[in-house]
């Protein structure tokens, strides 16, 4: 059943539950078309019973208006069309019996009324009765029309049940046809929409959001793709250059040392390159498990200042640490890895202190790096968080722009956000459970 088309299943299914509604409604006009004759014929059984009773009490003869009626008066032993103990019963009360055969009516079934009456004699019991041929005939007839149009009225109805469901579903149809056509070759392609506000539409809207979602991602994937390979690209054509001059002609130890500490540099930035994408992919896909363990975040945030302590120094830069007594529960390599992203960040591009801050509020943990610098540019905010973006498209460097992209994905490996406010980047995480 279930590999058969959903067009014929839901005919076949319709076929059933009208063939269940055809055969209660014809059975249920049967029963109440024999109930209405039965209760017709009553009425006349009575009408003949209260005419003839006079004369039944009279003595005098009772006529007989035909084949298929009859009348008689029967003394208390009964006789051969009713027995001495429905006589008795019907000395207390009329009721009515019905014969499978009677001879009056040449063998046919009848229907009879037995009625009390008080004679010159004595008590007797007045029979009225008429034939049930005619009833029979009627329902035999009601039965054939059943049994012959009942099949023809289902087969009408699941004529119509497919054409109707053909026509339900030809949106689906459409729709199929179309998503067979739709490929990443053609973006902005949709699927047709029906006109009816219907579920079919809805799910044709969900299946059209659902494309506009995977059109994103693998525009996403292009421009990362393409902004990866520019990205390796340069390095790689440094370190090519850097190489064939030194092979071009003979070069003095020092020449030699200092071409061969050019291409380390561009060897370690093609490395730390690397391995921030595979990071960045791997966070971005969830394939990083997080080795989660109750963390104070003030030995996080002086972990992270000690690294870059040298560093700032040289410069002449100080860092400053501010945090408050919290406990948050994360992967503290993977947290050092953005928080060391961040004031990576503000001692390459930014200016003055770097402050390393942590505070609780609301059942989460805010850690937030800052400088004394004039912050991000403001066109640079919606985009601060993509791979590759970079607040000076023309600024280039050992910075290849996935610094706040990997902080963004750890946060919300974390069930968290980033957000960048002026001069400095709020990482918002819930506290330990």
């Amino acid at each position: 059943m279930s590999r058969l088309p959903l067009r014929l299943r839901l005919t076949l299914a319709f076929a059933l539950a009208m063939a269940v509604v055809l055969a209660a409604a014809g059975a249920l006009v049967y029963v109440r078309v024999g109930a209405s004759l039965t209760e017709q014929l009553d009425e006349g059984l009575d009408a003949r019973a209260v005419a003839l009773a006079p004369l039944a009490r009279s003595g005098e003869p009772l006529q007989q208006s035909g084949d298929e009626t009859l009348a008689e008066v029967v003394s208390p032993e009964g006789d051969e069309l009713v027995t001495p103990d429905e006589v008795a019963r019907a000395l207390d009360g009329p009721f009515v019996v019905e014969r499978g055969s009677v001879a009056a009516f040449e063998g046919e079934s009848g229907r009879l009324l037995l009625t009390p009456v008080e004679t010159d004699s004595g008590p007797r019991v007045l029979v009225v009765g008429a034939s049930l041929e005619e009833r029979e005939e009627a329902l035999d007839g009601l039965r054939t029309a059943l049994l012959v149009g009942g099949p023809l009225a289902l087969l009408a109805a699941s004529t119509a049940g497919y054409l109707i469901a053909g026509a339900a579903l030809r949106p689906v149809e459409e729709m199929r046809r179309r998503a067979e056509e739709v490929s990443s070759d053609e973006p902005g392609a949709r699927l047709p929409l029906p006109e009816a506000n219907d579920e079919i539409r809805s799910l044709g809207t969900t299946l059209n959001e659902m494309l506009d979602r995977l059109e994103d991602g693998l525009e996403r994937e292009r421009r990362f793709t393409a902004d990866a390979s520019h990205e390796l690209r340069t390095p790689l054509a440094l370190l090519e250059t850097e190489l064939e001059l030194a092979l071009r002609r003979p070069r003095s130890p020092e020449e030699q040392q200092a071409a061969l500490r050019s291409a380390a540099e561009e060897v370690d930035r093609l490395r730390r390159l690397a391995d921030d994408l595979l990071v960045l992919a791997q966070l971005d896909r969830g394939r990083v498990p997080l080795r989660r363990e109750p963390i104070a975040v003030d030995e996080l945030l002086d972990t992270v200042a000690r690294r870059f302590a040298a560093r700032a120094s040289q410069s002449g830069r100080a860092l400053d640490v501010a945090a408050s007594d919290v406990v948050l529960e994360g992967d503290r390599v993977r947290l050092e890895q953005a928080l060391g992203n961040l004031v990576d960040n503000s001692l390459r591009h930014g200016a003055g202190r770097v402050r390393l801050e942590a505070w609780s509020a609301n059942g989460s943990v805010e850690l937030r790096v800052a400088d004394e610098g004039p912050g991000f540019p403001r066109a640079f905010l919606p985009h601060a968080f993509e791979p590759f973006s970079r607040p000076d498209a023309a600024r280039s460097g050992a910075s290849a722009g996935l610094g706040l992209a990997i902080v963004a994905a750890v946060a919300e490996a974390h069930s968290g956000t980033a957000r960048v406010d002026g001069a400095g980047v709020t990482v918002t995480l819930p506290v330990a459970g």
